[in-house]
């Protein structure tokens, strides 16, 4: 009995060492034997060892043994040898815990394995992360996580995808959408493993994620220019779309109606003046019913885009047959392209640590399980969407289908359609947009904060941050209105953007942080992956910039 009480004993004890976790609240001081925390709630240890007597606490956190004979007297009691006390021989043997009289104890040590699991792992707080709209608010769960990533993911983008089938044909083009979705699902499956990989870390942005894999200067230099693009980037595409699509609305409601319309720059003006409204949400857990709006907005406007096209009589003269130019490297790099606009397709993943650093982690509760439980519902709803609006929309238009995607090819092309149902379509496509533009231009306002908040070591004025905003807002409105083709862009910018940070990054990341077992599978998955992400990366980028020099894109700049 004695042995079996000693080693649950010790087992006790090591948990409560061992099993300390990687981030801690912010409020919570940090457990050192020698910090003032501890200090200030007990006295230095004094306790004896079986040979050396007491153990007397050093400068440095450390214990040696005093003699018995240098031992100094204590100053309790009369100066005569105290008689040993029996109850305290009692406390000190192993099997008190397990009596009446060790009640007590088994509930201190309970309640502290408790603190320790509830604090989280011992991180390296920075002050500055509760300053930021990103970590400002940690009190994200699963709904949140199903809510940012559907919101993130689902976009204008996905009304492309039967272009790229007019390219690629039904078999191939089905057989690249579902390679490019497993093949994200696998990299979000790292992207949210590797959130707190890394002891006494949470990497919450996906540019720090990036220098801790690969170096402070690299990983910067190769994070910040797709994932600045990809955020300002789709802002600023989004406010093309948004403010095209609500000049559509208008038409469509008010076909009758007196008076001249508004430009399309004055629909883009109005457009970002919402936009701009919103943006004034102080951080990201903020905008979670702003997201859930957005991503029952698209789950209902691509549902409805595919389910109106098919429901009409397809247009006459429709065929299937594969567009191809006349020479071999024009079908070569069209070919590119359209892989390029199905990678451009699978966005988000951008937003992946962002949206993971705003839910608190514990050791019985890391982030990750919440995480992970709020993507996969929204990756199969993703699925659920992608694959029916690229492949009914590729059978309603075929070759027919406009370089412009499946919405505007249904305006054009379906004319029969009702009016009510083409305006609840285009006022849906503006609700998303609205509500993608701030969960797409949070990390632009958390970078600018991050930058005064480390020079000026407070937090950002109200004022100021209404400021930034406010320019960031505007000045994507003025890109959009001097570069009013940026969304022709669709198979460059996947080439340039998605492949790096959704495709490829992810998996030279794992193999530098877990360091795998060389020649193992996840080894040989990984670096496979990584470069075949960097060869796509290159095809896909020049199969764009071939498709636009061949198309003869009209370069309009400030005339939408």
């Amino acid at each position: 009995m004695e042995d079996r009480s000693n080693l649950l004993v010790h087992e006790v004890i090591e948990r409560e060492v061992v099993s300390i976790p990687a981030t801690p609240n912010a409020s919570t001081p940090p457990l050192t034997p020698t910090g003032s925390h501890w200090a200030s709630i007990a006295p230095p240890f004094q306790g004896h060892t079986p040979s050396s007597g007491m153990l007397t606490p050093q400068g440095n956190g450390t214990y040696t043994p005093t003699p018995s004979s240098t031992r100094p007297p204590s100053n309790l009691g009369s100066p005569a040898r105290q008689q040993p006390n029996p109850s305290s021989r009692l406390l000190r043997s192993p099997k008190v815990l397990f009596s009446p009289i060790g009640t007590p104890m088994r509930k201190a040590l309970t309640n502290m394995r408790a603190y320790l699991e509830d604090i989280g792992h011992i991180t390296k707080l920075n002050p500055q992360e509760a300053w930021l709209p990103i970590t400002a608010s940690r009190n994200g769960n699963a709904y949140y996580s199903a809510f940012h990533n559907l919101n993130a993911s689902i976009g204008f983008q996905a009304l492309l995808l039967p272009v790229a089938l007019t390219f690629l044909g039904w078999t191939w083009g089905v057989l690249a959408l579902v390679a490019a979705f497993i093949w994200q699902l696998y990299t979000l499956w790292i992207l949210i493993q590797l959130h707190e990989a890394v002891p006494g870390k949470r990497h919450s942005r996906y540019v720090e994620l990036a220098q801790e894999a690969f170096g402070p200067k690299l990983g910067a230099w190769l994070a910040i220019f797709p994932v600045v693009n990809l955020s300002g980037g789709t802002a600023t595409g989004l406010i093309i779309i948004g403010g095209g699509t609500l000049e559509l609305f208008y038409r469509t409601v008010c076909r009758d109606c007196h008076g001249g319309s508004l430009t399309t720059v004055e629909w883009y003006l109005v457009f970002t003046i919402l936009c701009a409204i919103l943006a004034q949400l102080p951080n990201l857990n903020s905008i979670a019913g702003v997201s859930l709006v957005g991503a029952v907005m698209a789950v209902a406007y691509t549902t409805l885009v595919w389910t109106l096209s098919i429901s009409r009589p397809r247009p006459p003269g429709i065929t299937y047959d594969i567009v191809k130019p006349d020479h071999t490297a024009g079908n070569i790099f069209s070919v590119l392209n359209a892989l390029g606009i199905i990678a451009f397709a699978f966005r988000g993943h951008n937003l992946v640590l962002e949206i993971q650093g705003t839910m608190p982690s514990s050791l019985k509760h890391p982030a990750k399980s919440p995480m992970w439980r709020g993507a996969k519902v929204a990756f199969a709803i993703v699925a659920a969407c992608y694959f029916p609006i690229a492949i009914a929309g590729y059978w309603a238009y075929g070759r027919m289908m406009l370089p412009s995607g499946i919405l505007f090819s249904m305006y054009a092309l379906h004319p029969d359609i009702p009016s009510p149902w083409m305006a609840i379509t285009f006022l849906f496509v503006v609700l998303n947009s609205i509500s993608s533009f701030q969960i797409y231009s949070m990390p632009m306002f958390d970078a600018f904060e991050q930058s005064f908040t480390a020079r000026k070591n407070k937090p950002t004025p109200l004022l100021a941050r209404v400021a930034f905003r406010l320019f960031f807002t505007f000045f994507a409105f003025f890109v959009g209105v001097a570069l009013p083709f940026i969304s022709s862009f669709a198979g460059l910018l996947g080439g340039l953007t998605s492949v790096p940070v959704t495709f490829c990054y992810p998996c030279f990341m794992w193999l530098k942080i877990k360091k795998p077992p060389r020649f193992s599978f996840t080894w040989y998955l990984n670096w496979t992956l990584g470069i075949l992400g960097i060869v796509f990366s290159i095809t896909f980028t020049a199969g764009g910039i071939w498709s636009i020099v061949d198309s003869g894109l009209t370069l309009n700049f400030f005339n939408p």
